[in-house]
This record gives C-alpha cells, sequence and structure tokens, in this order.
C-alpha cells in the first residue's frame, strides 16, 4: 500500500513538473522568433476604412481609432486601403485590391 502511495505522490510530482516547466519552456522556445501582432508592426498589412480624404492625406479607421494617413494616389472616402508601413503617427497606404 504504501508503494502505491508514493508512486502516485512520485507520478503526480512528475506530471506537475512537464506540466508547468517543460511545456512553458517549449512554447518560448518556439515561439520566441515570432514577430508580434501588437503595437504599430502589428498593424502592417491591415485593411483600413477611409473616413476623410483630400488629395493624398486624409483620416481612417483602424481598431476603432482615427489615424492620419497618406497616399500617393486619391484615396475614395468610404473605400479602403493597406497600410504599407508606419511613420511615427501617420500611416503609408496603398489602395485595397479585392
Amino acid at each position: 500500500m504504501k508503494s502505491v502511495i508514493i508512486t502516485f505522490v512520485i507520478a503526480f510530482l512528475v506530471f506537475e513538473f512537464i506540466e508547468h516547466v517543460v511545456f512553458p519552456l517549449i512554447c518560448f522556445i518556439k515561439d520566441r522568433n515570432k514577430r508580434s501582432n501588437y503595437g504599430v508592426t502589428g498593424m502592417i498589412g491591415k485593411v483600413v476604412e477611409i473616413k476623410k480624404w483630400d488629395k493624398t492625406e486624409g483620416q481612417v479607421l483602424i481598431n476603432g481609432e482615427l489615424w492620419k494617413a497618406v497616399c500617393e494616389i486619391q484615396l475614395p472616402v468610404g473605400g479602403k486601403a493597406v497600410i504599407l508601413d508606419i511613420e511615427g503617427l501617420t500611416l503609408k497606404l496603398k489602395p485595397y485590391e479585392d
């Protein structure tokens, strides 16, 4: 009976070690080189809705926020564009193609 209890305790400790040390370590090593989806760099490539536009600059809506944006060509209000780059608080756009 005593050996059965000791076996269960050892099995429990091994399981907890694997769950709380080994698995998180494997996930950390696997994900350490992934690019972050958060912050402004995660916005590159996202589609935005054009709210205001005048010639080559205007405002776009992304994630519920208005951002200043620029594009080399005129974009239609209500249309869509793709974020190419971010300089400071200004988004550089290109027209969205389906």
